[in-house]
């Protein structure tokens, strides 16, 4: 098996400077409204199709996803390298294809990368289901290639339609894989404990289940993945500096969620909800189900909650510990800052909302502490963001 050796991976000036410069023809900053008076300004660093995911390398080269299936290597400076072949299979339909994309914790001496994307089924492309691979990268000045170790997961069933797929990735201070699952848009398996849909489960680094899970039988069931159930379309996934978990999820018609992830718990879905089904049936808030874990913030109307990112760099001082989601049909940025109740309870609350008119899929933090967001469709474009006078 080919391993990535990340320490002999080095790039010239001139591939930094050649792509990015071509933006020096149109648009290539402007300023950002800001509700709460923050003085920020976005760079224009890249344009994708429909961009899906980002990671950071240790070096400061980044990883883009595209949710039609390629995946591109940037400079430190947002410019497009190159591709990364031999990814994973995806037909893109709805909101099915490419997906996440984060690094193994040994990722400096392994090489090794998750990836999560759409599979379809191999009788039936009507029937499809999320998997996240375990891959071996190897990186060149004009991209890099994949080599799969190993599929460490899947949605279990199959099933029909193109939405509510969730699987976005995070991992652990303990080295736990984390993974969202969501219900396909069929309501009731976010309630069955058969299967992993609407659920977020969490694995063993190689995708086995730890026995310390709490619904573990050992016997090899879907049972045994599951940390916490009751979810919708979980978009969004994050630790805290504390090492607590933060999931958000869109809700349906409005009522999306920011949810502090707790071992074992119900989230409710579809049987509590801040918001209502789009047919205009009524669904009994969290309020009046008690018995159900009740989100820490929630929208109404809806923000279509994408990416997630909790902020600890410099660049941003007053925002360390706050958390970012890239809202949809908001198309904002979103701050959110937590606290706690008179009981020692996580608290959580929008604090800022950042626009520029465009849908926001992913959010992440670079090295130098400025935040990178990435615009959704065709055209979308990686932003980099930092104060004004910065």
């Amino acid at each position: 098996m080919t391993r990535f050796s990340f320490r002999a991976f080095t790039l010239s000036a001139a591939l930094f400077a050649a792509p990015f410069a071509a933006l020096a023809h149109g648009e290539s900053a402007f300023d950002i409204k800001a509700s709460d008076k923050a003085s920020l300004t976005a760079t224009i660093l890249s344009e994708f199709d429909n961009a899906w995911a980002m990671t950071v390398l240790p070096d400061g080269h980044m990883l883009v996803t595209e949710k039609g299936g390629l995946i591109w290597l940037l400079s430190p400076n947002g410019a497009k390298l190159g591709q990364i072949a031999n990814g994973p299979e995806v037909m893109a339909k709805g909101q099915g294809g490419l997906g996440d994309i984060i690094l193994h914790p040994d990722f400096e001496t392994t090489g090794q990368v998750y990836i999560s994307y759409v599979e379809r089924d191999e009788n039936d492309d009507a029937l499809s289901g999320a998997a996240v691979a375990l891959v071996s990268l190897t990186l060149t000045e004009t991209g890099g290639s994949l080599s799969q170790d190993d599929i460490v997961w899947r949605q279990s069933p199959k099933v029909l339609g193109n939405g509510h797929y969730g699987h976005r990735m995070a991992v652990s201070p303990d080295r736990k894989l984390f993974i969202t699952s969501g219900e396909r848009q069929k309501f009731s398996p976010a309630q069955n404990m058969s299967t992993n849909l609407g659920k977020v489960v969490r694995l063993n680094l190689d995708g086995t289940a730890p026995e310390d899970n709490p619904f573990y039988t050992g016997h090899n069931g879907t049972a045994d993945q599951i940390w916490t159930l009751g979810h919708r379309n979980p978009l969004g996934i994050a630790f805290d500096a504390d090492g607590k978990l933060w999931v958000q999820e869109m809700g349906p018609k409005h009522g999306d969620e920011l949810n502090y992830i707790q071992r074992s718990k119900n989230y409710g879905y579809p049987f509590v909800s801040n918001g209502d089904h789009y047919s205009g049936v009524k669904i009994p808030d969290h309020d009046e189900m008690p018995i159900f874990e009740a989100p820490k913030a929630s929208w109404v109307p809806a923000i279509s909650p994408a990416g997630l990112m909790i902020y600890s760099g410099e660049m941003f001082k007053d925002w360390q510990g706050d958390a970012f989601i890239g809202g949809l049909s908001s198309k904002a940025l979103i701050r959110v800052s937590f606290g706690e109740d008179d009981r020692g309870r996580p608290t959580a609350k929008e604090t800022g909302r950042y626009e520029w008119g465009k849908r926001i899929r992913e959010v992440e933090q670079g090295p130098d502490g400025a935040i990178y967001v990435l615009e959704d469709k065709k055209g979308g474009r990686l932003i980099k963001l930092k104060p004004h006078d910065h």
